[in-house]
């Protein structure tokens, strides 16, 4: 009897209609002969209701206590599901992202899972149970609850899968697929039936969030099938796998595969630093410290022995980046820092891009066609991203679909 995972995000369960939608779901994979097991988010907006409850409390919340509020959200979700199912005809049990066996590296709001004792969930499995699991959450070797950040539910899933050996995991939402672009924006964006690993990561990365990048680099690491459908339908989605076993005819002239955009980019900048060795290293190593995430780094040429530095981040991390900034100015010492907020990264993603030359000039001409400036750039072999005016991104996305030719399937 094959495993399957299943994992429904907060707007899945975001009522009791459709929790109770999502049951006779799972339910009918287990009626078709599988184990299954279910990773599920928090319901709706809960994870934001709570931190918006706890601000009104507390104006900097210790990350431990964020972690043990925002992981009962989860817990909410896991156990109406499994309640919902009991009710209607199921063997089902919920567990708690320790009950399940997550063990977790010690940060709170961001934690790495490190490994997954499955012998309970096994055990319920045999018994004929159909399992719920909380995702977003661990536990460390002091007995802390750890949360994974946002969109750790898509990392708990792939991980409970990778740990159960399933056969595929299916990661359930309220889009369709992975389309070519926000389909909200564009209207001509279409689901791409099959994307690589490669490219999906990417794209994760970069603002699509239909899956969280970190899920599908382990997807990647253990050759996992990853499914990405609606919950509302039963539409075939995208298949996220291994570019080598794609189907031949999908493999058709498209340099580009997908045009995403990111709003929750922060630009900071400190000026006038010190054109010494070790200088970078200290800053980023400093960052790093706070558990702040970086993106892009650009760093000016040297005039009058300084120079600057600039670097992309999520907004989240502004009070963090702020304090380091303003001690950085006095102890380096340096100049000034600013830091902006009206700024978005557009980026275009494509493995073609690694055979075909000119790619990066055709992306800057269509944003200069368009009087997008160009604030800074990033790029891999299958990847250019550019800081743009957050007021722009729309126009962005829609002229660069067009101009890579992905108008039309």
């Amino acid at each position: 009897m094959s495993i399957v995972v299943q994992k429904f995000g907060g707007s899945s369960v975001g009522n009791p209609e459709r929790m109770q939608r999502v049951a006779r779901r799972v339910g009918e994979t287990a009626r078709a002969g599988h184990q299954v097991a279910v990773v599920v988010s928090a319901m709706g907006d809960t994870t934001d209701d709570l931190i918006a409850l706890s601000s009104q409390l507390c104006k900097n919340p210790p990350r431990r206590e964020m972690d043990m509020l925002l992981a009962t959200g989860e817990q909410q979700s896991v156990a109406l599901l499994a309640m919902t199912l009991i009710d209607l005809g199921y063997d089902a049990v919920s567990l708690t992202g320790a009950q399940a066996g997550f063990q977790t590296d010690g940060t709170y709001s961001r934690a790495r899972i490190l490994s997954i004792d499955n012998t309970r969930v096994v055990a319920e499995l045999a018994a004929g149970r159909i399992v719920i699991v909380a995702g977003f959450q661990g536990l460390d070797e002091r007995g802390e609850i750890n949360t994974l950040g946002r969109g750790g539910s898509d990392t708990s899933a792939v991980a409970l899968a990778v740990a159960l050996n399933a056969e595929v995991c299916e990661i359930f939402t309220d889009v369709n697929g992975v389309y070519t672009a926000d389909p909200r924006i564009v209207k001509r964006a279409w689901k791409m039936p099959e994307v690589s690993y490669d490219e999906m990561l990417e794209m994760a990365a970069m603002g699509a969030v239909v899956l969280q990048p970190r899920s599908v680099e382990l997807a990647k690491q253990y050759n996992l099938p990853l499914h990405v459908r609606s919950s509302f339908n039963y539409s075939e989605g995208t298949i996220v796998k291994e570019v080598a076993n794609m189907n031949k005819h999908l493999e058709k002239e498209l340099i580009v595969c997908g045009v995403a955009h990111d709003l929750n980019v922060l630009k900071n900048t400190i000026f006038g630093v010190p054109d010494r060795p070790g200088v970078a290293g200290e800053i980023f190593s400093r960052l790093a410290a706070q558990g702040v995430n970086v993106d892009m780094i650009v760093q000016s040429g040297t005039r009058d022995m300084r120079q600057d530095i600039s670097f992309t981040s999520g907004r989240e991390e502004r009070p963090r980046i702020e304090a380091l900034l303003q001690e950085l100015v006095c102890q380096l010492p340096a100049e000034n820092y600013a830091i902006a907020d009206n700024i978005a990264k557009i980026s275009i993603v494509g493995a073609g891009m690694i055979s075909h030359p000119g790619v990066a000039a055709t992306m800057f001409r269509v944003l200069a066609e368009n009087q997008i400036n160009i604030g800074m750039i990033a790029t891999s072999e299958i990847k250019i991203s550019c800081i743009i005016d957050e007021t722009r991104v729309n126009d962005a996305v829609l002229a660069l679909h067009t101009a890579f030719e992905l108008d039309t399937e």
